[in-house]
Order: structure tokens, then sequence, then C-alpha cells
């Protein structure tokens, strides 16, 4: 884009929002009016068919009471699965290989119980120093409970410009004393993209399991798990997909591990038309449902409804096309007119390896962000030194796009930042 003549004007971004045939989604959702929102990476905005289902939910609660497990428009009962359906297309799995469950972590936790089976010659796990700590903190935990040291049997992949991972040296670290691999798909600080299918088929080959951290890539980038024969993966529905705040979380158990018995057992792991013989012996779904562990969240489901209607509409390639072109234009302006104030891009520039965010380093970053949000334009900081913007394709514009870059440029000019601490807020 940096080539085309004013490339760098106010008027071009409003030209391609004029193009923009994704720009109609934006009146779907609550934007706050004056303010710019590029912080979708970490907690999406409220759509108003979101709002509408959970509306709905809360109907059925009112008039069917008990009732509603089986009757209404969305019965309690079924929703896991009805929405496992309408996520299976995002994740590229089938309908029976996904489900929408518990949290991340819980969901880790049930996945490496189930798929972490130490023997005489493989006992360790291996993930990557690069990692959302609440990934590495259940791995330990694991670890522990089957009792190893996690200093000896949790091996993580060193990265060499602390940013990103190199996919060779993954591939390296896979020897034979490695049970299980648990990597992210998109790294949560610099949005690199991992090549999932080579990794997947390397970890294959040495007759490794191998499950992916969906968290930064599920509604941002396109998935293919079954085709790639990924084992397992896991992830939140609360960042690109719009769920709402601590949402219900998803998974995804490839079909060919379908039989084998959740480490987690719980109430509902169980086959469906079994659960109510209350027998003390447990007849698991025979898909991935029987990775489920307790009763759905109705509530925080409710949510999701409306919103994966909206990306079942679109379609998963338009809000990638648009997410790469936002994110190119981010990083063009960005280039352009604030060589002069010390920032550096440190996500990958190539769009294959670029998840749905632009990740931008700064030794003032903390008190940049604070500066950033006095004038309504909300970024994601992150220790020590990060700030992360997220330009979604679904409610975001080229036009703020070049805003926020405008802005950032009056910020270090005029040094706003100067007035605040240069240290992150209790929540960052």
């Amino acid at each position: 884009m940096a080539n085309i003549d004013n490339a760098y004007n106010k008027e071009y971004a409003v030209r391609l929002d004029q193009e923009d045939e994704l720009a109609p989604y934006r009146n779907e959702f609550y934007v706050k009016e004056g303010s710019i929102y590029f912080d979708g990476n970490s907690l999406g905005l409220l759509s108003k068919r979101a709002e509408q289902t959970l509306l709905s939910l809360l109907d059925s609660w009112k008039h069917f009471g008990i009732d509603g497990w089986t009757q209404g428009e969305h019965p309690w009962f079924y929703l896991s699965e009805q929405l496992g359906n309408s996520l299976a297309p995002l994740v590229g799995g089938s309908p029976e290989e996904v489900i929408v469950t518990g949290s991340t972590t819980v969901n880790l936790h049930q996945l490496v119980s189930t798929f972490y089976q130490p023997d005489s010659k493989k006992t360790k796990i291996l993930a990557d120093e690069l990692n959302f700590p609440s990934d590495i903190y259940a791995l330990k935990s694991q670890l522990t409970l089957k009792g190893y040291d996690p200093s000896e049997h949790l091996v993580e992949v060193r990265s060499s410009d602390g940013h990103t991972l190199a996919e060779e040296d993954i591939i390296n670290e896979m020897k034979e004393d490695i049970a299980l691999i648990v990597l992210p798909s998109v790294l949560y600080r610099s949005g690199q993209i991992l090549d999932m299918k080579r990794l997947t088929a390397e970890a294959h080959k040495r007759n490794i399991l191998i499950g992916f951290d969906l968290c930064h890539s599920v509604g941002s980038i396109p998935h293919h798990l079954s085709d790639w024969d990924v084992d397992f993966a896991f992830w939140c529905n609360y960042k690109h997909l719009n769920g709402g705040p601590g949402g219900v979380g998803g998974l995804f158990v490839n079909k060919k591990h379908f039989g084998k018995h959740p480490g987690l057992a719980g109430w509902f792991s169980s086959r469906k038309d079994k659960q109510f013989d209350m027998d003390h012996t447990l007849t698991p779904a025979e898909d991935a449902g029987a990775f489920q562990v307790g009763t759905p969240h109705v509530l925080s489901l409710a949510p999701l409804i409306g919103s994966l209607s909206i990306f079942e509409e679109v379609g998963m390639e338009k809000i990638r096309v648009k997410s790469l072109k936002l994110t190119q234009y981010l990083m063009d302006l960005i280039e352009h007119e604030l060589t002069d104030y010390g920032f550096a891009i440190q996500n990958p520039k190539e769009d294959h390896r670029r998840g749905g965010h632009v990740y931008l380093e700064h030794p003032e970053a903390a008190r940049i962000c604070k500066a950033l949000k006095e004038e309504k334009i909300i970024p994601d900081y992150r220790t020590p030194n990060g700030i992360r913007l997220a330009p979604v394709a679904l409610y975001n514009t080229f036009e703020e796009v070049w805003e926020c870059v405008q802005m950032l440029k009056t910020i270090m000019k005029e040094e706003r930042y100067k007035k605040f601490k240069n240290e992150r807020e209790v929540v960052a």
C-alpha cells in the first residue's frame, strides 16, 4: 500500500473504507462514539446479535424454568454441541470434533490429563518460552500431578530474538523423550503464526502427540485442524469471536482419538442418552463432547450464538483478507510517520506469518498506552515495553488506523506521555 500515491493521507483511508465490503458489519457492534478500540485481541466488542441471544436465553429461563434444558429455540442441554457445530468451520474441524465448554486453562488441563501418558522412555512435555503464562502454569501442574519435576520434564523452546520462534528450533527439540507438545498457534505478543501443518507432521513422524492453543488465532485466521491431523486444540471465545468477558471456551479433539476416556471425567462427559441413567460408571460421549466436565454455563454461552452467526455469514476468508489489509496499512503508516520516535515493529511482516495484530516496542510503552487511552484510543500494553494494536476486520476501519498513527505521532512529538508513570496498571 505504501507505494500508492497519497497512501498516507486521510482521504486514502476513507476511500479504503468506502471500498470495504465488510464495512456494514461495523453497525452490528456497539462501537463507542469518539473512541477507537484496538484491543479486540484481548476482549472483542459486544455485537447486537450477541446481546439479543443473551436476552433470548434469559427469556427462556424466565418462561421455561428447568424445562429450558429441553425446550425453547436453543435448548440448554444441547447448546455446547450446537455451538460446536457453528465453530467447527472456523477451526477446520468436523462438527463432532468441536465442543464449546470450560475455559482455556480448564480445557488445557483436560486435554493434557487425557493425552499426556508418560512411559519409561517418553516423559517430557515440549512447549515454548514465549507462550502465555497460564499455559505454562497448567503444564507444570500436570507434570507435578504425574510425579515429575517441571524443571526437568518441561522443555521450553528458546527464541533467538525474544519475539518469534523458528519452526526448525521447535523440530530440533522433538526428541525421543518428548511425550506431548503444546504450542500456541499465534504468539500472543508478536502475533507470529506458527506453521501448524508442518509442526504436526514433524511431531507425528516422531510418534509425538501435538496440540495448539488457538486463543489468538480463532476468529482471526483460517484453520484446517482436521486436514492437518492436529491431535487437539483449545481456545477462548472472548477475543476475536466476541463471546463476552469470561465467556465459555472451546476445544477440538481429532476424531481418531474418539473413544479415549477423558482424563478429567464429569457430569457432561456423558453420552447424552445415558446421562440421566445416573450410573456411577461413566459412558463417555462418542465425540468431542466426552471432554466436557461440568454443566454448561448457559448465560455465558448465550452471546456466542449471536456472535457466531456473523462469522457464518461473512466467512473466515473475507475476514482474513481485510485483517491483513488493516495490519499492513497500520505498519506502512508507522514506518512512514513514526521513524523518528524510537518505535520498533516486532511482529512478522509477511502475510502468512502475521496474525491479527501489530506489536510495537518502545522504552516508554506503558506511559504511551496511557496517553493513547486519554485520547480515547484503546491499545493493549504488554510488559515490559510492548504495545499491541489490533484493528479488527468486523468493526474497525482504515480511517481509525490512520487516526491512531497520527495521534501516536502527536503524543510523541508533544511528549504528552511524560505526564504518566511508565508502569502498568493492575490489569494491563
